[in-house]
């Protein structure tokens, strides 16, 4: 089964990604595999926690969702586990970033489930311990108006800069993925405000070998 649809031509992506730190990839999943994922999600969604805290080390920024782990994503998901490292989006994300991208060998935040699903849920604003993020779109809210969307200011990486003039918002569907450099960008997805509405994604986290940030608690206390 074909899930991803990778562009044949990414050189003229890689100065739009270099210059935002984001890279919209609409459509990155096949209709089969935007399917099979839905279909994944929801099974695993059983197994997801609800979170409602502050995270004291993103300044105390909200976290109202339901989420699910790497570590229990990779026992009880063979696909999603082999979507991570498939050889073609490694090559992809490669060329895209210029640096050899390797998968992150840290079990809980590698591969992540986030779903938004109640009036009031958001992802607080923050920054990754790893570089890269691939988020793919299984459930995206229909209308920019109904929230869910990602906000990021281009090139800053304290989170008031959220709150600044230059922040964009920006809203996907789903089928859609985008690129982010998530540990040098600050973002966070805005509060859904249509009851009904969900916004479901998976989470990649990427790394490269020569990448040295220390570490945060934040994703143990969000997925572990």
């Amino acid at each position: 089964m074909l899930v991803l649809t990778l562009p044949s031509r990414p050189a003229p992506l890689r100065a739009r990604f270099a210059e935002a730190g984001y890279l919209p990839l609409p459509d990155l999943l096949t209709r089969q595999g935007l399917k099979a994922l839905h279909q994944e999600a929801g099974r695993l969604e059983a197994a997801a926690t609800r979170r409602d805290f502050h995270m004291e080390c993103m300044e105390n920024s909200p976290r109202h969702m339901t989420t699910l782990g790497g570590h229990h994503i990779a026992q009880e998901s063979a696909l999603i586990s082999t979507l991570y490292r498939d050889t073609g989006l490694l090559a992809l994300l490669t060329a895209l970033h210029e640096v050899d991208v390797l998968p992150v060998q840290e079990p809980v935040e590698r591969h992540v489930l986030n779903i938004l699903h109640n009036p009031g849920d958001t992802h607080g604003a923050h920054t990754d311990d790893f570089p890269l993020a691939l988020v793919l779109f299984i459930e995206a809210p229909e209308a920019s108006t109904d929230g869910g969307l990602l906000e990021f200011n281009p090139g800053r990486r304290d989170l008031g800069a959220l709150n600044e003039p230059g922040a964009r918002q920006l809203h996907h569907q789903a089928g859609d993925a985008y690129l982010l450099r998530s540990d040098l960008t600050a973002h966070r997805v805005t509060p859904l405000n249509r009851p009904g509405t969900r916004r479901t994604v998976l989470n990649f986290a990427y790394t490269t070998e020569d990448h040295r940030t220390p570490a945060t608690n934040s994703a143990h206390r969000l997925y572990a």
